[in-house]
């Protein structure tokens, strides 16, 4: 299935689960996120929209990847980018900054294949926050101190 068409299909729309594709555009489905993790990814957008200007914060957005359509947990795209892919449902261009919210489930492989294939897609900076709110922030270089799109942001997403 395009990815047009697995938006489209009311059967998958009424489903709890975080749907993406793989590179044979087979559904891949996971288990839905745990609240902690929707109140991560809340809040990176969030600190995303406040201080960086030009652009916009969006959670679950999806990537077409090499390996099918990934929805990153957080983005900040550019104005350029967003306007990039009109009427598109899926991002052809990786936005500048993907951010990944670690899940128990997830493994080091998996969020290691996703900053590679985000990074092929021109993503300048790839995330990850951990399970209790560390900041890890990578290049396509490996990892860095700090983000340089994003100089404020913070190492460590408090949450309570």
């Amino acid at each position: 299935m395009t990815w047009a068409e697995i938006c489209e299909d009311k059967l998958l729309a009424t489903l709890p689960y975080r749907i993406e594709s793989d590179r044979w555009g087979n559904i891949v489905m996971s288990p839905p996120p745990r609240s902690r993790h929707a109140e991560y990814q809340t809040e990176i957008a969030v600190l995303l929209r406040q201080k960086l200007i030009g652009g916009r914060s969006l959670t679950e957005c999806p990537i077409q990847t090499e390996e099918g359509v990934k929805a990153a947990d957080v983005v900040w795209v550019s104005n350029e980018r967003r306007a990039s892919r009109p009427n598109d449902p899926v991002y052809l261009i990786a936005p500048e900054i993907c951010v990944e919210v670690l899940s128990p489930s997830n493994t080091e492989a998996e969020m290691n294949e996703r900053k590679r294939l985000y990074f092929a897609k021109g993503a300048l900076e790839f995330w990850l926050c951990g399970l209790i709110g560390e900041m890890s922030f990578f290049d396509p270089g490996g990892q860095i101190p700090q983000s340089r799109l994003c100089l404020d942001f913070p190492k460590r997403i408090v949450i309570d």
